[in-house]
Formats: structure tokens, sequence, C-alpha cells
């Protein structure tokens, strides 16, 4: 029997691959790595056939979250980890979370993480913050780590899966979608996982059109969770409180492009926490009372193009 399955898809990533993959090769609980090349043209699939202990399967370029999707169809662990194929585990981590899962009986065991540069430079190790709202950490009461860092009980997500209109948020909607279904959650103490942080060019840092989208896939994600909440009798002001910073900067970012969709972001924030007061950028929280949102928003596009020059 297969204690953990972890599930890797790939494009394109043959100068990070053999690590990531070479990271879930450890001692302790039995493995199985799942891996899906996405349509890969620089010799990913071709060395991924030379590999004796893997589980393959090529798809035509259709995206993260149907490769995901298929690498959970195929698993047959009892729990789950997420991998990107550019990032890695991080040493004994998979057994020190199998062992909390049974020992807790856990639906979702969490970690904290370390970011290291594109070079593997250790940048800075983010510490699980113990929470007694699951939900509430993931809608941004606090940190809340990286999902990779997780492992998760396979029955208690194997109706949720990754959804490709959330792009690359597809991860934050997944794990809210978890959230949601009040799982018994434990944590270890040690880091997990090690992410890779990359250059602006790369889509965590995208700009202009991506960015946008990005945005809107934020602003979507917090409204499902609100009116799922709202239908169930669970919006609480905790909740509302919870997502209040996130909403702030979003209602900012969102107004570079569309000022009026980021007037209505900032208005339904301060519908939800009326008494929300930034902790940052305390002087544009100073201009959009006094002079208005979309007059405020409008006077930085100004500053902004005038800088550019």
């Amino acid at each position: 029997m297969v204690d953990v399955s972890i599930i890797i898809p790939t494009y394109n990533r043959l100068w990070s691959l053999p690590k990531a993959i070479s990271s879930c090769r450890e001692q302790g609980p039995t493995t199985e790595v799942i891996v899906i090349d996405d349509g890969s043209t620089d010799g990913t699939w071709e060395w991924l056939q030379q590999q004796q202990d893997l589980t393959l399967l090529r798809q035509d370029n259709q995206g993260k979250d149907w490769a995901v999707n298929k690498g959970f169809a195929l698993a047959t662990g009892k729990y789950v980890r997420f991998l990107d194929s550019d990032d890695w585990l991080l040493s004994g981590s998979t057994k020190a979370l199998f062992e909390a899962a049974e020992r807790g009986e856990l639906d979702v065991t969490c970690a904290g993480y370390q970011v290291f540069t594109e070079d593997e430079q250790l940048i800075k190790e983010i510490q699980w913050t113990v929470c007694d709202d699951f939900l509430a950490q993931q809608l941004g009461e606090c940190d809340s780590s990286h999902y990779s860092a997780y492992l998760f009980r396979k029955s208690f997500i194997e109706d949720i899966p990754h959804r490709q209109e959330f792009a690359a948020l597809d991860d934050r909607q997944f794990i809210i979608e978890v959230a949601l279904k009040l799982p018994k959650i434990g944590y270890v103490q040690q880091s997990t996982f090690a992410h890779r942080a990359h250059g602006r060019q790369r889509l965590q840092n995208a700009s202009g059109l991506t960015e946008a989208a990005s945005h809107l896939a934020q602003l979507n994600i917090y409204k499902k969770c609100f009116e799922k909440l709202e239908q169930e009798g669970r919006l609480t002001q905790r909740y509302k409180s919870a997502a209040s910073n996130k909403l702030w900067h979003l209602a900012h970012w969102i107004a570079k492009t569309d000022i009026n969709t980021g007037r209505e972001v900032y208005n339904w924030l301060y519908q939800l926490s009326p008494a929300f007061i930034p902790g940052e950028n305390r002087g544009i929280a100073r201009m959009y009372k006094l002079m208005g949102f979309a007059a405020t928003e409008r006077l930085l596009t100004i500053r902004r193009l005038l800088n550019a020059r």
C-alpha cells in the first residue's frame, strides 16, 4: 500500500526537475511520485522515460490544473503532496508530515517552508503560524505558509479539483475550498518545502494583462468564499476582518487598470469591516478618505506616468 502520492506537473523544466524528483526519494513512508508532462519541448519527456521509479503521464500543453487533476486521479496513496517542478521537498519532510498525520488522524498537516533564490541561495525561512481557525488564517488573518508544505488526506480532498479559471492562484482557491470543509489540522515544527523565488519576468511577478487577471482571480476567490459562508450562516466578523488587509491592497492594485472596479472593492471592504485601518500606506488611506478613492487613484496614475518619463 502507498502511504503518500507526490504529484508534480511540469512544462519545460528539465533544468530543475531532477532536483524536484530526487527530493521526493527518501526513507520513511512508502511513496509514489507521479509526474505529468504538460507537452514539454526541452527533452523533459525523454528524460522522464529513462527513470525507473516514476508514474508518468503526458498531455498536450493543457495547463497545470489539468495536469494536477489527472495526476490526482492516478494517485493511490492515503495522503497527497503537491510539488511544482522548479521547487523541492526538504529532507525528511514527508516522513515527518506522514507520522504527524497518522498520529493525529489529520485531514491536513501543515508546516513552514524556506525561500531560495534561483541559484538556490537561502533567502528566508517562514515558520508555521499557529492559529485556532484554519479558514481565517487562509483568508489573511496571519501567514498561512505554502500549500506544497502541507500533506493532505486524499479522501478529504477528492472532491476539490484544481480549477483552471483561477490561473496562477489555483492553489489559493484550492486551499480555501479545503478550509471551507473544516478539516482536522495539525502541524510539524520543521520546514518541509523549498520554494524557488524567480525574477520579475516569471508568472508570480507578472505584469500587464496577466497581472490584471491574477487580481481578478483573487477577488473572485474572496467573493465565492464569502457567498458560500453567507449561504451557510458562517460569515462571521472574524472572517470579514481576516480578509480586510488583502482586499485593501487588492482595491489599489485593481484600480491601476480599472478604477471603477477598484472602487467597488474598496467600498465592499468597508461594508465588511467599517472599522478597518490599514497597517501600512496610511498616507494613501488618508487620501482615500479626504479626496475619495477614484480621485486618489487618478492622481496616483498621473504620478506614475510622470515618474516613468
